[in-house]
């Protein structure tokens, strides 16, 4: 293999169409797509600071490797890629790619991060931005740092362990998605999505669960949660603590410690199709 060691890179495609490489310890300074087209390449402590640096390109493996906030929209319709003890400044990191593993990584400008991307595994990574995962399918993320609204809106096939998530509209449009052991906090939780299952979850969701079709929750806890399931159908919920209200759920089965309010419009539902039941 080819091997370019503390190189400065600089210009538009300055390495482009390079195949079975490694670099180490360089810099992709001023010049869009550097290495656009390329293919089984290796970085090792590397620095990016510009635009599209990883367009096209298959078979890549990044280690300890920098993209600065202005190497923006990065990595997109690329197949097979690991990042491993990395550091992502720059937003809009892929596009429409394929085979993507990503461990040991903060990504503090996770602004449009993984959007309509195939074969995702995440471990150990911490993002703070919006739209985090739009439109993606067949995920996994084990422990798990989230700060930004509207994540995996219009996603599927989702699995989820050890998260901690402060994201308002997370989870729309969504099908085929199971969460264990994690805290999601933020308003509008789940709407429009079928086939969500929470396993030992604490929610803390304004009007959360609602226009939902098969919402399974076991063994959760639900904080601060008001006007939750809203015309949703098939839910299976065993919460153990409180629910503030529940508004109009078309069918399925509720059991909590207490619920505060039950709201239940007949000219809206048909409450015998609904089975809740409380401690008290």
């Amino acid at each position: 293999m080819k091997e370019f060691r503390q190189q400065l890179l600089t210009g538009e495609r300055a390495v482009y169409n390079t195949h079975n490489a490694v670099f180490y310890d360089t810099t992709f300074a001023d010049g869009e797509s550097p290495l656009k087209e390329s293919s089984e390449i290796e970085l090792h402590n590397c620095i990016f600071k510009w635009k599209y640096p990883l367009w096209y390109s298959k078979n890549i493996k990044v280690f300890n490797t920098t993209w600065l906030d202005t190497a923006r929209s990065g990595i997109w319709y690329t197949d097979n890629i690991y990042i491993k003890d990395s550091f992502i400044e720059a937003p809009k990191q892929f596009r429409r790619s394929k085979n993507i593993t990503i461990e040991n990584t903060m990504i503090p400008n996770a602004e449009e991060f993984l959007w309509t991307c195939e074969n995702v595994n995440l471990k150990n990574v911490q993002a703070k931005g919006n739209y985090f995962g739009m439109n993606s399918k067949n995920i996994k993320i084990d422990n798990f740092t989230l700060a930004g609204n509207y994540a995996f809106d219009g996603a599927s096939n989702i699995e989820i362990r050890n998260a901690k998530m402060n994201s308002k509209d997370s989870f729309w449009n969504c099908e085929n998605v199971t969460i264990y052991d994690s805290t999601i906090i933020g308003e509008y939780l789940g709407w429009n999505s079928k086939n969500v299952t929470l396993i030992n979850c604490t929610i803390d969701s304004n009007q959360g669960m609602c226009y939902m079709d098969g919402i399974k929750m076991i063994n959760c806890k639900l904080l601060n949660t008001d006007l939750s399931f809203e015309l949703c159908k098939n839910v299976d919920a065993i919460i153990k603590s409180k629910i503030d209200s529940v508004k109009n759920p078309i069918s399925g089965r509720i059991e909590a410690d207490d619920i505060g309010e039950i709201i239940l419009d007949k000219e809206m539902i048909d409450p015998n199709n609904t089975t809740i039941i409380t401690k008290e």
